[in-house]
């Protein structure tokens, strides 16, 4: 087994696709420790976790767990995204149906970004109708922070086209309604501009049409903690894939795991591969 702690983790995570009895064999086979997956080591692998870049919708299933701890963790991979900074300091819910506010962890409080001098001056419509710069949009947007600012902006939209700037800095943020992202642009260039950012349709999306295999499943492997409610759609869609190509198989997932480091294909190429392989 290659000695590299991300290819380990996403070994783990297709082997926890399986049956007990078939991870046990491989486990041996391939040198492969079983993981600690309490709760305790699971928050110390987390308070060590720097992997970027993180994809933006990734972050945001975390939020929709409403947790504070986590909360923290999210905020350190925010990629400069002062709206959802500005939402967890103010104890906003992610998660559907949720009013509750969330508690905020000490070391947030006070931590929350300037408020635009637009905003200030015209309000929230009033601020994203005068945006003429991405940095101007990015600012106005950032006063997008609870659900009723999202239904302001889509009426908003609806009654008079906002401007492009601002459009595309609301697109980007992973808490943009889908419906209301769809609105503002089908273009084939503005939906990469979106794929680019990290928004994805959900958890199986990124589980089977993202890479390097290794860097997805190491991610998803944190779901176990990070996302626990969105972690089924991802181990849905690779558990046929596992099934079919790797099964019981021991050489098989020894080649993966043989593979796995240095392979730039998706997760389910690279089971494939494997599989073809042995």
């Amino acid at each position: 087994m290659h000695d590299d702690s991300t290819s380990q983790q996403a070994v783990d995570f297709l082997l926890g696709l399986v049956e007990n009895r078939t991870g046990r064999q491989v486990r041996r086979r391939i040198g492969l420790s079983r993981p600690d997956r309490s709760p305790e080591a699971q928050r110390r692998l987390l308070s060590r976790w720097t992997w970027p870049p993180v994809p933006a919708s990734m972050l945001l299933w975390a939020l929709e767990e409403d947790d504070s701890e986590l909360n923290t963790v999210v905020w350190r991979h925010l990629p400069a995204n002062d709206g959802i900074r500005r939402a967890i300091v103010r104890g906003v819910p992610f998660g559907p149906g949720r009013t509750e506010p969330v508690p905020v962890a000490p070391t947030l409080r006070g931590q929350e970004p300037p408020v635009p001098e637009s905003f200030t001056r015209l309000g929230l419509v009033g601020a994203l109708r005068t945006v003429a710069s991405m940095e101007q949009g990015r600012a106005a947007a950032s006063m997008v922070v609870e659900r009723p600012d999202w239904q302001e902006v889509a009426d908003a939209d609806r009654e008079r086209p906002l401007p492009g700037y601002a459009r595309w800095s609301l697109s980007v943020r992973p808490d943009c309604p889908p419906a209301l992202r769809a609105g503002f642009g089908t273009h084939r260039k503005f939906t990469h501009r979106v794929r680019q950012a990290g928004i994805l349709s959900g958890p199986a999306e990124y589980a089977t049409e993202h890479g390097p295999a290794a860097r997805v499943l190491g991610l998803l492997s944190l779901g176990h903690t990070l996302f626990p409610a969105r972690l089924t759609a991802a181990q849905d869609a690779l558990r046929p894939l596992v099934r079919d190509h790797l099964g019981e198989n021991e050489e098989a997932w020894a080649v993966l795991a043989q593979l796995i480091p240095t392979f730039h294909g998706t997760a389910p190429e690279l089971v494939a591969t494997a599989g073809a392989i042995a």
